[in-house]
């Protein structure tokens, strides 16, 4: 060994070793136990971040583990190289989408090779490539031909910045997920998926997930929002629409005294056209659709709308009721339209009091009647029903059956069950992404593109337009094409590209078999590797590309490509990596390398102004608060990277950064580097102990009993909870034992143990600072890569504890220790805690009324 640890040339050492031998390559082998670990794949910004380090490092260490734990592991990695992140990034670089993107893969991937991440590269995957979106244009073919994927003119989510269309999704709190500009409402023909088919499956499943966080399944739970309801028929008064209403209060229909809405439900301008009404409603719907339209941007707003200038007639009362648009209905939940119940509910209640509309009671308290005129609030207790007809007197919720009952009877509504998820809009007006396999011919209306005419090719060799505008419909070699019915050559290709979503929803199959070309994947190839068995990526994808995934997932298995519904057995959320922010007067926020140090304080770089130190955020670019990965690689080496990403916290919590934390691992690095220095040269001249713990005593014995309790912390650490920061903290503990470990005159024997505790170090170290574990397991005469040894196993007779620390409690409070005998008996423990010298203290002229043994841990003696 060298007498220096030099991380540089050790790290450059292993990985070009590595690959060499093709280390990580992997085949599926039905004798072996398959493990697929994925992380979710990064879209190629350019640069890898600090969140990726954390990400994949989680992940390689668990993919190590479970290789030397005997699986046959699966470990791929890919690119998520459509989309608009990559095409607003190449404009803002002022160069073309698929140059940028390919440079961006060639220099990522290197990053990621530097950081010794066991990837089998060999299926390395980037879904800008034909050979990857062919499929999903094969699949969308099989959708749209069963119905599961069409086209309909609707009101869309539209983003002016992005140049796009939004799925429901993909829009937070009113603001674009990726750009964070505001969203407005357009009307567009789209392409949509029919997710809302599989919504009971997809909610009763989230039961069936034990290996994913709770806080997913609740946020899939109420984004696909199963309410049990009724849906009842408001005729429109003298016209021939009627207005369908979803509602889970149906015991309240008789105290519906008005309707209201959504701006963008169709029957707005059909009703107020011709009226008096009409500007007003015009001018109405196109002020709200600037609105954020989520349910989180309508509570920012005051709850207004418009009479349309028609009335609707309640079918149970024949109540004539003003139909109104307000700001407060939405078209992505129930109907779009709302019967407005104000004495019942508070939003109403509020509407009808600023508009001056009728409030009727139709649930009363037993004891006080409610008087409508001097209501204050809404009542939304239950209670009996009144001003309900023959539901009158009835308990409320009873009533609700009835009422559905009749409903169903006389024609006017049925029982119903109503989800919040809407199907998923797929079409975006951008040009960096998948062609929709669709031709328009004004004779034949929209056809398919035939199979064999697969895939439809995205140029790349166009020029961008100015705005983000897709060049696409002002391409003619692109966008004309022939009818595949009548063979018209003036057809029109579809111009919109598929979500990027569509992509990420099934590229955990291709990694299976990538270079399989006679279909979307393998079938055998991923009968042996799906599901994935622990997917790791971050919390804000749970109702994006995880739900998604799950959705498409069904799809292939309708299909009958897979034999499973879940793709992702276990899901780990990883927490953010997070850093204090820093600012200056005059430049804002800077970044690390901006601020130096002056006296007491920190000042800027730039102007020397004293710097302002805020508080601990998520690490991004727009704050400046981030560490670039290269420097700690440049600095430190790969391996004190990943030790400082897993020891600082758990992998669900936030990560805080620390300089003094990453120093702090090095050290140990060296502090262990050092000590197998030491030691080595004995050591590897000797076999690892293998005998009887009887053998032993003493020191020797003691470290002994160390390895085998490390041992056994870490594997439950790493198996249970992936909890790694606790299972360095006991490789460390054990250092600690090996360092003070000074035998006098060394015999074979202590050498032998010595081994055994380097040996085991080195293996537990492995999945976790790799480079580092190579060097050292080789100097001990090893010849076959550390990642192709057995894990470690303990022996259970080597756990159990020589002696014991009981705690000496007076009345609950900490008064002494006593250390005694493995299998001392209660008796004896009591009559030691009562003798105590310390504790007599506490004790000496009171009264002991009773003496409390917990087994192993503590007395407590209660005077």
């Amino acid at each position: 060994m060298e007498e220096r640890y030099d991380p540089l040339a050790i790290e450059t050492k292993w990985q070009r070793h590595w690959e060499e031998i093709d280390l990580f390559k992997v085949a599926e082998d039905p004798d072996r136990p398959k493990y697929y670990l994925l992380e979710m794949f990064p879209y190629p910004s350019g640069n890898i971040h600090m969140g990726h380090v954390r990400n994949y490092t989680i992940g390689d260490v668990v993919a190590r583990y479970k290789r030397m734990r005997g699986f046959n592991v699966l470990h791929p990695m890919g690119w998520d190289a459509f989309g608009m992140p990559a095409e607003n990034a190449a404009i803002a670089n002022d160069t073309h989408p698929a140059r940028w993107t390919y440079a961006n893969i060639d220099a990522m991937r290197a990053q990621l090779k530097r950081l010794g991440f066991s990837y089998d590269w060999d299926r390395e995957i980037a879904t800008c490539r034909p050979e990857y979106y062919r499929w999903e244009q094969w699949l969308f073919l099989k959708m749209h031909a069963e119905g599961m994927a069409y086209r309909k003119e609707s009101f869309v989510n539209w983003c002016e910045p992005c140049q796009t269309v939004l799925a429901n999704e993909q829009v937070e709190a009113g603001m674009c997920w990726r750009c964070g500009q505001a969203v407005r409402q357009k009307k567009l023909w789209q392409w949509f998926f029919r997710i809302s088919d599989f919504a009971e499956d997809l909610l009763v499943h989230c039961d069936q997930l034990p290996g994913w966080p709770e806080k997913v399944l609740t946020m899939q739970k109420n984004w696909i929002g199963k309410s049990i309801g009724a849906e009842i028929d408001f005729p429109v008064a003298g016209r021939k629409e009627v207005i369908k209403v979803f509602t889970t209060r149906h015991d309240t229909v008789c105290g519906a005294t008005f309707m209201c809405l959504a701006p963008e439900h169709p029957l707005v301008s059909a009703l107020s056209a011709g009226t008096p009404q009409e500007e007003e409603v015009r001018a109405f719907v196109e002020r709200i659709a600037l609105q954020d339209r989520s349910d989180r941007g309508l509570e920012q707003y005051e709850k207004e709308g418009v009479f349309t200038g028609a009335f609707c007639i309640n079918p149970v009362n024949g109540r004539r009721m003003p139909v109104y648009t307000a700001n407060f209905a939405l078209m992505g939940y129930g109907t779009g339209a709302v019967m407005s119940v104000p004495a019942h509910d508070q939003r109403d209640f509020d509407f009808a009091r600023k508009y001056g509309l009728e409030i009727v009671v139709v649930i009363d308290r037993e004891n006080d009647p409610l008087d409508a005129d001097s209501m204050t609030e809404a009542f939304t207790a239950d209670g009996v029903m009144v001003n309900s007809g023959e539901f009158d007197g009835l308990p409320n919720r009873e009533a609700m059956e009835e009422i559905a009952d009749q409903l169903e009877a006389r024609g006017q509504g049925k029982k119903t069950v109503n989800f919040r998820l809407r199907d998923w809009g797929i079409s975006r007006q951008r040009y960096w992404g998948a062609p929709i396999p669709m031709i328009h011919c004004e004779a034949c209306g929209v056809v398919p593109v035939p199979e064999a005419d697969l895939p439809i090719l995205l140029p790349e060799d166009v020029d961008m337009l100015a705005g983000g505008k897709s060049p696409l419909p002002e391409l003619e070699a692109f966008r004309r094409a022939d009818c595949p019915l009548c063979g018209r050559d003036d057809a029109r290709r579809e111009t919109d590209t598929m979500d990027t979503f569509v992509e990420s929803s099934w590229y955990f199959e291709r990694y299976c078999s990538p270079r399989w070309d006679e279909g979307m994947f393998d079938p055998a190839a991923v009968a042996y590797w799906m599901p994935v068995d622990q997917y790791i990526g971050g919390v804000e994808h749970a109702v994006l590309h995880l739900l998604y995934s799950r959705y498409f997932t069904r799809v292939l298995e309708r299909f009958g490509l897979t034999t499973f519904k879940e793709p992702f057995t276990r899901l780990l959320t990883q927490g953010m990596v997070c850093k204090e922010t820093v600012a200056c007067p005059e430049h804002g926020f800077l970044f690390p390398e901006d601020v130096r140090p002056q006296g007491d304080g920190h000042v800027c770089r730039h102007c020397g102004q004293a710097v302002t130190f805020g508080r601990v955020e998520k690490m991004s670019k727009s704050k400046r608060n981030v560490i670039d990965p290269n420097t700690l690689l440049e600095q430190y080496g790969a391996d004190t990277t990943r030790l400082f990403c897993l020891f600082a916290a758990p992998p669900e919590r936030d990560l805080e950064w620390s300089a003094q934390g990453v120093d702090g691992g090095y050290r140990f690095l060296n502090r262990v580097w050092r000590l197998a220095r030491k030691w080595v040269p004995d050591a590897a001249a000797v076999a690892a102990f293998d005998g009887a713990e009887s053998e032993l005593s003493g020191p020797t014995r003691t470290l002994y009993k160390k390895v085998h309790r490390t041992i056994s912390k870490v594997t439950r650490d790493i198996e249970d909870r992936y909890h790694f920061n606790t299972a360095i903290s006991a490789v460390m503990e054990l250092i600690n034992v090996l360092t003070g470990f000074e035998p006098q005159t060394p015999s074979n024997r202590d050498l032998a143990v010595v081994r055994l505790a380097l040996e085991n170090t080195i293996l537990l170290l492995a999945p976790i600072v790799p480079h580092f574990s190579e060097e050292i397991w080789h100097a001990l005469g090893r010849e076959e890569s550390i990642l192709q040894a057995d894990w470690p196993e303990y022996s259970e007779a080597a756990l159990s504890q020589d002696e014991l620390t009981i705690v000496i409690q007076v009345n609950g409070k900490l008064r002494s220790r006593l250390a005694v005998a493995a299998g001392t008996s209660r008796e004896e423990i009591e009559k030691l805690a009562l003798g105590d010298e310390r504790a007599q203290k506490f004790i000496d002229g009171k009264t002991v009324r009773k003496v409390i043994v917990v087994p192993e841990k503590l007395v407590n003696i209660v005077v």
